[in-house]
């Protein structure tokens, strides 16, 4: 029986797909302001205030980064899925550059796995299900350039931590029962860019951010020579979101 071989969309792939979608926004919002002799500054004194509030929604995908111990190539193959991502923005002005943002957030991710090893025969041995409910607490530095009229783009990047409520680190079973375990507590590392849109009534921000998990997530089996965990070295998370913030 042939071993699973998922066709997948890369995380640039879909990186690329998110950049054009701002661009297409940043150019339909922006023209008439742009190219028109008469400009009306929307929200003018909105970057003035100490601290701003707001929320966000959006989309996500994630792969892991599997390191071996004994280089097998595609011993693992992720296949990753599209999720949703909703939370709030706290923003503390330092001054007219720099910002300190905290955005709690609930992310939905899924990615199946595929287990090529050839001692497996059934298609329950070869693939897991792994849904992710991350409460995610990240501490982000924005550091933008000057205003040009209604529009400012910036940098933001940061450290956040991921706390997986379906992580199942604590569960018994292992994959021996078919059950894949990752632990529950993550750091990460985020960066990103995005551009600051002043409308009449708020203030809309679509961006992208690159999410990089720090500490190794992967439970292993009781068996030190699981088929499923005992060549693995670490497991990484990696994520792409593309959020649309309105304060």
């Amino acid at each position: 029986m042939e071993h699973p071989r998922s066709i997948k969309p890369s995380n640039k792939s879909i990186l690329r797909y998110s950049l054009l979608l701002i661009l297409i926004c940043a150019g339909q919002l922006c023209s008439a302001q742009l190219f028109s002799k008469e400009k009306i500054l929307n929200r003018e004194n909105f970057d003035k205030q100490p601290l701003t509030f707001g929320f966000y929604m959006g989309l996500n995908t994630y792969d892991y980064k599997f390191d071996y111990n004994e280089l097998e190539p595609d011993e693992i193959v992720t296949t990753t899925t599209v999720g949703f991502n909703v939370g709030v923005v706290s923003d503390l002005r330092l001054n007219e550059y720099l910002n300190l943002r905290f955005e709690p957030g609930v992310a939905f991710v899924r990615r199946d796995l595929g287990f090529t090893d050839a001692s497996f025969t059934e298609p329950n041995q070869m693939i897991r299900e792994v849904n992710s409910t991350n409460i995610q607490l990240p501490l982000l530095l924005k550091v933008s350039t000057k205003r040009l009229n209604n529009w400012k783009p910036f940098i933001i990047g940061g450290a956040s931590y991921t706390y997986n409520l379906s992580s199942n680190e604590d569960n018994p079973d292992d994959n021996s029962a078919g059950q894949f375990r990752q632990k529950t507590g993550v750091f990460n590392y985020e960066m990103g860019f995005g551009i600051d849109f002043y409308l009449h009534y708020f203030k809309f921000t679509p961006s992208i951010r690159g999410v990089f998990a720090i500490n190794d997530e992967l439970v292993l089996d009781a068996d030190p020579d699981s088929p499923y965990t005992g060549n693995i070295d670490s497991m990484l998370s990696r994520g792409v979101f593309l959020n649309f913030t309105f304060q």
